[in-house]
């Protein structure tokens, strides 16, 4: 039996497609986060009470995880009917889209509150295109690659996320600083969404030119797809899903305090600006493009369930160091602490493709793992910035928020427990399926 393993070519081309459509897919997500927690508050809900518009701004960012979902249920279905490959390109079209069509968006001066409302329709879109996006890049690349190693492979999607992140923060950060900002409010913010047309014709022609993966040629080739997916793994593999769902709870809730919310923190309660901010951000995310696949193929060599639970236990004990830290207003204890912070990030990201992947059997992975992605973002990353703002504001203290943060890893740690790792026997058939 030949591995298709040994075949590097279709492997390379397989990882750089999940990071490149992944990374531009986030690219688009990570624009309407920043945007979200700077400038669209006043542009698109504008009030005198600062706290309203910067709520109703993190709203709509918790929309398109609410989406996601939808995006989970209709693409992992299809994913484990249709293919993966097929799959990816219709996401990537999509959130590509939705993104370009808010960059020429008329804000509330123009049209009134009819601008929030076609603002909130685009942001659903982009999270309906994330939702089925994540688990057929996961498949895309480790689905070419040896399953002993599915950590590493894997990790190829996960590093989509700081590289998307970094490359918005980056595009924000230098129209900022090259225009006024009344330049910036007015027009400059589109320039980075407009950008996502040529970003995804990039991303497109990448996925367009790759085969399908070899495990799914195998499944259809045996008959062996299910008719039925969705009800299928509701049915069978429940405790695959709930442990998969709480496994994603806490880095997502992680991620949205250290990547979007730190932002309108550090300009109301550190005195530092929004560029520092940015900047701090960029600098972590550029450390996680390495820590990814490292932590990744770190999972292959250990067990994965350890080094996710010793993960997320520093997760829930960071914000208490991190908040401290910070009161003085120094840029270099907010670098170092928004570092660190995805350093312990990209310890469970790294690996979480892989963790959660595994969970279920290939014929039903890209629908479980998009369930579980997609279910977890509603209970976690959506509703973070807006329970940061509403803590801060109702307790009028960090460590309120810290509290929130640690409870997540509480949850995590319970689906850590009931998660599992693969034994010889599984990586054994999965070999032979492949």
């Amino acid at each position: 039996m030949t591995s298709p393993a040994g075949d590097r070519r279709s492997l390379r081309k397989a990882f750089a497609a999940s990071l490149s459509g992944t990374a531009l897919e986030w690219y688009d997500f990570a624009a309407y986060s920043v945007a979200a927690a700077t400038i669209f508050g006043h542009l698109f809900f504008p009030s005198e009470d600062q706290l309203a518009s910067t709520m109703a701004a993190f709203s709509t960012y918790a929309v398109g995880y609410l989406a996601r979902p939808i995006g989970g249920f209709l693409f992992g279905r299809l994913g484990d009917v249709l293919g993966r490959k097929r799959i990816l390109v219709m996401t990537l079209v999509l959130t590509g889209v939705a993104t370009f069509l808010i960059g020429v968006l008329p804000t509330y001066e123009s049209i009134g509150g009819f601008a929030a409302v076609l603002l909130v329709a685009l942001r659903f879109a982009q999270g309906v295109g994330i939702g089925g996006e994540w688990g057929g890049a996961v498949l895309l690349s480790s689905e070419f690659g040896d399953p002993g190693k599915r950590g590493f492979w894997a990790s190829a999607a996960q590093i989509g996320p700081p590289a998307g992140n970094l490359l918005a923060n980056g595009v924000l950060a230098v129209l900022a600083g090259l225009l006024t900002e009344d330049q910036f409010n007015s027009w400059g913010w589109r320039i980075a969404f407009l950008l996502s047309g040529a970003l995804v014709g990039f991303g497109l022609w990448i996925r367009l030119k790759l085969e399908e993966t070899p495990v799914f040629k195998q499944i259809q080739e045996r008959g062996e797809r299910s008719s039925a997916p969705i009800s299928e793994v509701f049915r069978t593999e429940r405790r695959a899903l709930v442990a998969a769902v709480l496994i994603r709870v806490c880095p997502d809730v992680l991620y949205a305090l250290f990547t979007v919310f730190v932002l309108t923190y550090v300009t109301t309660h550190t005195g530092l600006s929004r560029g520092a901010g940015l900047a701090a951000v960029m600098i972590g995310s550029a450390f996680q493009l390495v820590l990814m696949p490292l932590f990744g193929a770190l999972s292959d060599r250990i067990s994965r369930r350890k080094m996710y639970l010793f993960a997320t236990i520093a997760a829930g004990i960071w914000p208490f160091v991190f908040f401290p830290m910070v009161s003085g207003g120094s840029f270099a204890m907010l670098a170092i602490g928004i570092v660190f912070a995805l350093v312990i990030h990209a310890a469970l990201y790294g690996p979480q493709a892989a963790l959660v992947t595994e969970q279920f059997s290939p014929r039903l992975r890209y629908t479980g793992s998009s369930l579980a992605y997609t279910l977890a973002g509603v209970i976690g990353g959506a509703p973070a910035p807006l329970l940061f703002t509403a803590l801060l504001a109702g307790f009028d203290s960090w460590l309120a928020i810290g509290i929130y943060l640690l409870a997540t890893a509480v949850v995590t740690i319970i689906g850590v427990l009931l998660a599992r790792d693969p034994d010889r026997e599984e990586t054994t058939a999965m070999e032979s399926v492949r």
